[in-house]
């Protein structure tokens, strides 16, 4: 957590968790209604795993059936326990879905089956209301039947740092991974000499020294004229070498050799198959092998010649690297090779498990409930989304293991 330590944030989860003991994730208690029928609180199961519902001798048994086929209904009716045609039933379901979306099935005769004319999508969480008829009498029931569905005040959401973002288009960007070493640019390193040949009278700067531009960092007596003067840094930077002390001559030669860091470039090894994805310009992401830190760049130079293991140096340029990609620094990098706009693209980091499915949490209100994805491209921090959820839907996208968490408390089961 980013802010609460891992001892409160259980202490809060436990308290949420006594709190809401009496909520659950999955209701399966049966409302009969018409003819005045008693309400039937257990579910009770029929000879083809459906649910039977009862109205006086005249029952219902209703199924989801997914073997060899996407989830829909089958129904199989009966009087005075004897089987009925399906030509002679007529039944409708409504599923009314988290949010108040309505689905609609009617049902078509199928040898001794009836059979739901639409699939029944995922997640199998609706509060579900039927309409029978048979000889001219018509029989109603209701009942939920709620999965992966949990409710959270939000004043212990935002105690929980459960966060939310809206499911929409994004441009995921392609990536290849390689290595490489930070070296100084060579546009970014002075070599300081004498402007008039004679003898160090000072010398101030030693190596490691930073230094602005215009700082004094000795100063000379002209050979020739016998005045003193000063010889400034022309850059800011680092002094890397000093060939000079006090009293000796100055000669033509380097005295100081400063290097700016703020600017460093990196040299990263591509692989000769993805010589021809990397262009000048591509971005770059640094990351500091042994601190982990990251830094961004951009390529600014392809070699045209291979080193001896034949890589291909992509030289990545990298500003205002201050003090956090020093040259000699090995570092990993990941370098922008292509970008692919989705419509429709979740955040990794709320990706949680749920039975055989990947899914986020969609949030509604106070309510959460499952959403099973069918997923396509990724990168480092998006995957775009086929199927499973609606563009514009607000879904869990930080710390969502508290709602799968919640969920699992309750003890949810996936019950047709």
């Amino acid at each position: 957590m980013k802010t609460l330590t891992r001892l409160v944030w259980f202490t809060l989860l436990s308290l949420f968790v006594i709190a809401c003991g009496n909520s659950t994730s999955e209701q399966t208690a049966s409302r009969s209604g018409g003819h005045g029928e008693a309400v039937e609180e257990d579910v009770i199961k029929g000879p083809h795993g459906g649910r039977i519902l009862r109205s006086g001798d005249f029952v219902i048994e209703l199924s989801i059936f997914e073997t060899g086929v996407p989830p829909e209904f089958r129904a199989w009716a009966s009087l005075n326990d004897k089987q009925l045609k399906p030509n002679d039933i007529k039944l409708d379901i409504s599923l009314t879905r988290l949010g108040g979306k309505v689905d609609s099935i009617k049902f078509k005769p199928l040898g001794d089956v009836l059979r739901g004319d639409s699939i029944v999508y995922e997640p199998h969480s609706f509060a579900v209301s039927i309409t029978a008829e048979h000889a001219g009498k018509k029989y109603h029931w209701q009942y939920d039947n709620f999965e992966g569905r949990t409710k959270i005040e939000t004043s212990v959401a935002d105690a929980l740092e459960i966060k939310t973002s809206i499911a929409g288009p994004v441009v995921l960007q392609e990536t290849i991974k390689v290595f490489g070493k930070v070296r100084p640019s060579t546009e970014h390193v002075s070599h300081v000499k004498a402007r008039f040949v004679g003898v160090m009278k000072s010398v101030s700067a030693v190596i490691g020294d930073t230094v602005q531009k215009g700082q004094v960092l000795a100063t000379v007596e002209s050979n020739e004229s016998l005045n003193v003067y000063a010889i400034k840094a022309p850059i800011s930077g680092v002094i890397t070498q000093r060939n000079i002390n006090p009293g000796e001559q100055s000669g033509a030669r380097t005295l100081f050799t400063i290097i700016d860091t703020g600017t460093v470039w990196v040299d990263l090894s591509v692989f000769p198959g993805d010589r021809q994805r990397v262009k000048v310009g591509a971005p770059v992401t640094i990351t500091i092998t042994n601190t982990g830190q990251s830094i961004n760049g951009h390529i600014g130079m392809l070699k045209v010649t291979a080193e001896k293991n034949q890589a291909v140096i992509a030289r990545a340029v990298v500003d205002h690297a201050g003090e956090h990609l020093l040259p000699g620094s090995h570092v990993k990098a990941q370098i922008n090779v292509a970008e692919h706009p989705v419509r429709l693209a979740v955040k990794r980091s709320g990706l949680q498990a749920f039975r055989d499915f990947t899914v986020v949490f969609a949030k509604i209100g106070e309510e959460y409930e499952v959403r099973m994805l069918e997923l396509g491209r990724q990168d480092s921090d998006w995957i775009e989304v086929l199927g499973g959820l609606e563009i514009g839907t607000r879904y869990v996208s930080e710390n969502s293991y508290v709602i799968k968490a919640d969920i699992e408390k309750s003890g949810a089961t996936h019950d047709h």
